[in-house]
């Protein structure tokens, strides 16, 4: 029997948020977090992203019996991440929130804010840099946020309920 399959397009689902801080060790915020002072939803005001994936550097392992050069897991590392962002005319809310060194936690809801859905990665970061896009062409001013991650990420969480923790 053949299953199906409910697919879907990011844009318009997916939410990012920004979190200065996240209270539990597990690094899962709670729904107050999501929706309190030190959160910002960055969904609206993202261009485009690149990153956000836990990477593996394999290591060859290869011996004298073989000719193939098989290999086992090595060490995880976090993919070079950014969020490119439309600037704002009139304002700086995100310039200032996503300065140079700034400290907090991007929180990928990718299926979008679905109570109990386990689709939620939480990457602890540090702003690397930050940098205009500069054009000549007929298109909006952005500009680009790089981020190193701190520590390991916390991916499939589940989203915390409306009204609950």
């Amino acid at each position: 029997m053949a299953s199906t399959q409910q697919r879907f397009m990011r844009r318009g689902t997916t939410r990012i948020h920004y979190l200065k801080t996240i209270a539990s060790p597990t690094n899962v915020p709670t729904r107050a977090e999501l929706g309190g002072a030190g959160a910002t939803d960055l969904s609206r005001l993202v261009s485009d992203i690149e990153g956000w994936a836990l990477e593996n550097s394999p290591i060859e392992t290869p011996d004298l019996g073989s000719v193939f050069a098989s290999t086992i897991p090595g060490e995880d590392k976090a993919a070079t991440s950014s969020l490119t962002f439309y600037e704002d005319l009139a304002s700086e809310v995100v310039e200032g929130l996503l300065s140079k060194g700034v400290t907090g936690y991007i929180v990928i809801q990718r299926k979008g804010d679905v109570a109990a859905s386990r689709s939620m990665d939480i990457f602890p970061v540090r702003v690397a840099s930050r940098a205009a896009s500069y054009s000549t062409g007929t298109e909006p001013a952005k500009f680009k946020v790089v981020f190193a991650v701190t520590d390991i990420p916390t991916l499939d969480a589940a989203i915390p309920a409306a009204g609950g923790a």
